[in-house]
């Protein structure tokens, strides 16, 4: 029987022992996985394997401000607020225009939340105000329901109710005017 000599192998990944790839090669393995934002490679050369898994990458955790259900914008009196045509809108404008009459200088009772707005106590009562009546900054407007919460919103203002901006039983945003006041 003959013997062969067995010659050094031009490979430059050819198994030497347990090992395959020498330890510069691994790194720039790694280095090209980070460069690249692949998470794994595996290698696989004459029975010899190589797997190099890289680590999740944490999860940074942000806070993101959440746009409100209700949508938010200017609330113009006597203009419909959802649904409302062209033609109704114009209309609109003519009224207030029309009836608008002695509002210059007249202060807003804005809602403080956004919830259901009820001019009275309870339905069958009368409510809290009307047009023509004087309040000052303890007398109670109106009820806005929030969350099964009946909330007494107070004038905050003196001075006589010119306008009611918001129908009974109606949602309203914050910040909505729900009254006119002329200053006394």
């Amino acid at each position: 029987m003959t013997e062969k000599k067995s010659r050094p192998s031009k490979n430059p990944v050819a198994p030497s022992g347990p090992h395959f790839l020498e330890l510069r090669e691994i790194k720039r393995l790694i280095a090209m996985l980070n460069q690249t934002g692949a998470s794994e490679i595996e290698l696989e050369h004459m029975g010899a394997r190589l797997r190099i898994r890289m680590p999740e990458p944490k999860v940074k955790t942000e806070f993101v401000q959440v746009p409100s259900p209700f949508p938010v914008g200017s609330y113009v009196a006597g203009v419909p607020s959802q649904g409302g045509s062209e033609e109704a809108g114009s209309e609109g404008e003519e009224k207030t225009a029309k009836g608008g009459e002695g509002l210059e200088g007249a202060l807003e009772i804005k809602s403080p939340m956004v919830g259901t707005f009820y001019r009275a106590p309870s339905p069958d009562a009368d409510p809290f105000v009307q047009v023509g009546d004087r309040v000052d900054a303890e007398t109670t407007v109106c009820i806005i329901e929030a969350m099964k919460v009946m909330n007494e919103i107070k004038a905050e203002t003196e001075g006589e109710i010119v306008k009611v901006l918001a129908e009974n039983g109606e949602p309203i945003e914050f910040g909505q005017p729900l009254f006119l006041v002329k200053p006394i």
